[in-house]
């Protein structure tokens, strides 16, 4: 027959869309058994320590609980590593400089009358001091975990204490004490704020 004569068929194309770009088809390693344990452990760890974390407030007076002049109060304190203390100016005219930190540790300054917290979580012994009245010999000293730097410490205090005109021997004093000093309570500290509130209230 002549091709004329046949059943015309009618064929569809079938269009297959090809990406451009070749599809990377990466296989993230799925974490074991023993890998999840240990995020688990290092993450409790990590809340763990945020939770035990303190804050300790040292307030900077004229007048002291024992009518000393110029000082901070407490000026002895211990606490642990990752402890916040925060220097209040109860009294107007003072603010506080570091003078002997451990290694690796940042020194700190506050501005005149301003309130100032700093987070300590370098291990040692950290002196400072108010600038305005370093020669009363206003000054203080906080222990951090264990005394490492003490060998420095006692290096600094013949110089720290000839520039004092009043109160001299205070700062050793405040050193001597550091041996027998207990830790700082953290939950009586982090508690005044709820008592004052609650007093506040029954007002």
């Amino acid at each position: 027959r002549r091709s004329a004569d046949l059943p015309r068929r009618t064929v569809k194309a079938i269009y297959i869309h090809q990406p451009r770009y070749p599809v990377c088809k990466t296989k993230y390693p799925q974490p074991t058994e023993q890998t999840m344990k240990k995020n688990l452990i290092l993450t409790a760890i990590l809340l763990a320590g945020a939770a035990h974390a303190a804050e300790h407030e040292i307030k900077m007076l004229d007048i002291g609980a024992d009518k000393a002049t110029m000082v901070f109060e407490p000026a002895v304190l211990k606490i642990a590593p990752g402890d916040t203390v925060t220097f209040i100016p109860t009294n107007k005219g003072h603010n506080v400089e570091s003078k002997v930190i451990p290694e690796g540790a940042e020194a700190f300054k506050s501005e005149l009358d301003e309130k100032y917290s700093v987070k300590l979580d370098k291990e040692g012994v950290y002196i400072y001091v108010c600038p305005p009245h370093s020669m009363m010999n206003m000054a203080g000293v906080i222990q951090v975990g264990e005394a490492t730097n003490m060998e420095a410490v006692q290096k600094a205090l013949p110089k720290l204490e000839r520039r004092a005109m009043s109160n001299k021997g205070r700062l050793t004093k405040y050193v001597e004490e550091l041996a027998n000093a207990p830790v700082a309570d953290a939950k009586a500290t982090e508690e005044k704020p709820a008592e004052k509130s609650e007093q506040s209230a029954a007002k």
